[in-house]
């Protein structure tokens, strides 16, 4: 969990810093596409917030109310932050891009007069979008790190599908994003420029606001997956049932179910047979032997459950 944080402090620092930037220059330029890009900033730094809330409150211990934890509270908020990059990112991102394709002449661009030279709207905004690809880079760099470091050796999508800690990923895609809209905005703001054709930047705008959309979308249907009760890896629960088959009184497993109850919380629930002429104490010293080794092993799986046949003979 230590390595999600810092791939989100890292994006936290490096959006605020971007957004105001942006702002800046959508202010002097009148750019559409700059516009959506320091809305898109500012979002993703809110958004990153709402991934630290998730963390904190997912660590909550178990209680009456909620016995199993509080661990799909990430899941949560990480729905929440894919709902907030469809809605005010990608959405405002549209509309703004409309608006300025239907009246491209709209807040025209003007100049800034820094430290007593006169920056042009067009100068001023490859200056900022220079600088947000640059510091954005940094911050999906660190992103990819920290992921790289979760996955292993897993094939890089594989990971991302299989994930039950959606944090880490989140980030990354959130970092590709804004380097991908970052890059439309400079050809979108240059082309309108060299063209003479300022429905260009209207148009850079809606494409920014597409590929928002299209990370969101991805992003709300893994964080559903997660939120409905997704099962353990079919490697863990082929590694569980095995430990089960090794255990001398066990004739066999019968059923076996998990359910991520968080990113670290697994539940566990196995349908085992004895073996014949075993009386109750020796399957309860079993069911005790067989919990302990699979916590050694597996030390996500928190919550074990085990039914058993009915008991035949006292041997």
């Amino acid at each position: 969990m230590a390595s999600s944080k810092k791939a989100i402090y890292a994006a936290i620092i490096g959006n605020f810093a971007i957004a105001v930037t942006k702002f800046l220059g959508a202010a002097v330029s009148g750019s559409s596409a700059m516009l959506a890009e320091g809305i898109h900033s500012l979002v993703d730094t809110g958004n990153g917030g709402l991934l630290l809330l998730g963390i904190r409150r997912s660590k909550r211990p178990p209680d009456e109310r909620h016995p199993y934890g509080y661990g799909k509270s990430l899941y949560f908020y990480t729905l929440v932050v894919a709902v907030l990059i469809f809605g005010l990112g990608g959405g405002i991102s549209l509309y703004e891009g409309l608006l300025h394709t239907l009246d491209p002449g709209h807040g025209g661009a003007t100049s800034a007069t820094v430290a007593g030279v006169t920056i042009g709207g067009l100068t001023l905004n490859t200056l900022v979008l220079g600088a947000a690809i640059v510091f954005e880079g940094f911050a999906l760099r660190t992103a990819l790190q920290e992921f790289n470091k979760q996955r292993g050796d897993t094939p890089f999508f594989e990971a991302i599908v299989t994930s039950k800690d959606p944090t880490t990923f989140t980030v990354v895609f959130e970092d590709a994003a804004a380097m991908a809209g970052l890059v439309v905005a400079l050809v979108g703001v240059h082309l309108a420029s060299a063209l003479h054709m300022p429905i260009l930047d209207g148009i850079a705008s809606m494409v920014i606001g597409i590929i928002l959309c299209g990370v969101a979308a991805f992003l709300v249907w893994e964080s559903k997956k997660l939120l409905i009760g997704e099962a353990a890896s079919p490697a863990l629960r082929d590694q569980i049932r095995a430990l089960a088959q090794e255990d001398a009184d066990v004739a066999a497993v019968q059923r076996l179910l998990t359910m991520h109850m968080g990113p670290y919380s697994l539940l566990l629930n196995m349908d085992l047979r004895f073996r014949d002429r075993l009386d109750a104490a020796a399957v309860e010293r079993a069911v005790r032997r067989l919990e302990t080794r699979i916590r050694e092993e597996h030390p996500h799986v928190q919550y074990i459950f085990v039914e058993t046949d009915t008991v035949t003979g006292s041997g």
